[in-house]
């Protein structure tokens, strides 16, 4: 049976995977693998599209292709917990050292489809949209993108629609208008990039690199949502992890030894 793109494409994975093409190398050049696997050009080739398509591989021009470097990732840690320090409310160590890397653009524009019902708005509903870019303070470096959306109702007139919005920001703002204490309610899910996000984060444009997303929901003590903050980071250099701890119903086999941690590590 003659060999198909997608068992050449595997046996290159699998080759990435352990070691024998690290990152940097470059690939035995088409004909090469078309003697080496006894295929035609076209599989052959629909078998290095497969691997760039993965994120594995990217075509360097005069050089051929080559074995993608990748970072290492790093631990988004979700607690469950809300902090502050001397600038405001934050809710990942990982990211409190980041700064806004350009001024937040401010704008009035309809709320997106997906969030709409979150908001209790109608679709074409105006809100306030603000955005940041969001990385290291010394290499300035993109590490997030950040959109608010708040209500009309809540946000016209007021500091909040203002490029700046003071210290501790539009949580303390919102907070100082009367919605407190705030409370929030977090979504996790994945997204494809827009080439306009793929562009602010450094991706690759030749490479589908997901983006992880966080939607975190702000709400007033009556319930009513204030903001919507939708944060989206690359998931080749970021995962999201948590602790895990026992519910009361789970008790270890065999009874609970006295002192016994209740984290599972």
């Amino acid at each position: 049976m003659p060999v198909s793109y997608r068992d050449i494409a595997a046996d290159l994975r699998q080759q990435i995977s352990v070691g024998r093409y690290a990152p940097g190398d470059k690939l035995p050049m088409l004909t090469e693998l078309q003697t080496a696997y006894g295929a035609g050009y076209q599989t052959v080739r629909s078998a290095i599209n497969l691997l760039e398509q993965e994120g594995l591989v990217v075509a360097v021009r005069r050089r051929g292709t080559i074995v993608r470097e990748r970072p290492a990732k790093r631990r988004i840690s979700r607690s469950h917990q809300v902090f502050r320090d001397e600038i405001g409310y934050f809710f990942d160590p990982v990211a409190q050292p980041w700064v806004a890397l350009e001024t937040p653009t401010v704008r009035w524009g309809p709320v997106p489809v997906d969030l709409a019902a979150a908001m209790g708005l109608s679709l074409q509903t105006e809100v306030l949209i603000r955005d940041r870019v969001m990385g290291d303070r010394e290499t300035r470096e993109p590490k997030q993108l950040a959109t608010s959306y708040l209500p009309a109702s809540v946000a016209r007139g007021t500091r909040l629609a203002e490029a700046d919005t003071g210290p501790g920001g539009i949580y303390d703002r919102l907070e100082e208008m009367g919605h407190r204490p705030l409370r929030w309610d977090v979504g996790i899910s994945a997204c494809m990039p827009s080439p306009e996000e793929a562009e602010a984060l450094n991706l690759p444009a030749d490479v589908g690199i997901p983006l992880l997303r966080v939607v975190r929901l702000t709400m007033s003590p009556s319930g009513d949502v204030v903001e919507v903050n939708d944060t989206r980071m690359s998931s080749e250099e970021f995962e999201i992890g948590y602790p895990i701890r026992r519910h009361a119903t789970a008790r270890p086999a065999g009874g609970e030894e006295e002192g016994e941690d209740d984290q599972l590590t």
